[in-house]
């Protein structure tokens, strides 16, 4: 069981021989388990995996966007869906859900891997030494304060 590299089969399983998924869940009083969060960047979209990485960069090619930030929102059809959050540059105007489409689309990103919702924000919630806290923004976007 495992990978042809034992140096992944060494870093995917634990010493039980349980898989490393890269999920973070919490068990409830009754014994079920609900997965709550990722370790990985990535978003599973109807199965797929997306990089959100990947869409991060193209993204960055918008002028108005100084930062930018691609993460998992819920979707109950798919499970999950990409969901751009944005700061923009000074004095510039947000971009439309459209505008990044077309710019996706230009660049010829997958149109699957598209943010299906766009978010801007003031600030990112970040570490002390300045990595922005994804995990921060999923529960913001279950939430609804996004």
């Amino acid at each position: 069981m495992g990978y042809t590299d034992p140096e992944l089969t060494a870093a995917m399983f634990d010493a039980d021989g349980w898989y490393r998924t890269g999920d973070v869940g919490v068990v409830d009083s009754d014994g079920y388990l609900a997965i709550t969060d990722r370790v990985s960047d990535v978003i599973i979209r109807g199965g797929e995996n997306i990089s959100a990485q990947e869409i991060e960069e193209q993204l960055m090619g918008l002028d108005s966007v100084a930062e930018v930030c691609v993460v998992a929102a819920p979707d109950e059809r798919l499970g999950e869906r990409a969901a751009a959050i944005i700061r923009l540059r000074e004095g510039k105007a947000a971009p439309s859900l459209g505008d990044l489409r077309e710019h996706l689309a230009a660049v010829g990103l997958a149109r699957q891997k598209w943010p299906e919702s766009l978010h801007q924000v003031q600030e990112f919630p970040r570490t002390p030494s300045g990595k922005v806290q994804k995990f921060k923004l999923r529960q913001l976007l279950r939430d609804g304060q996004l």
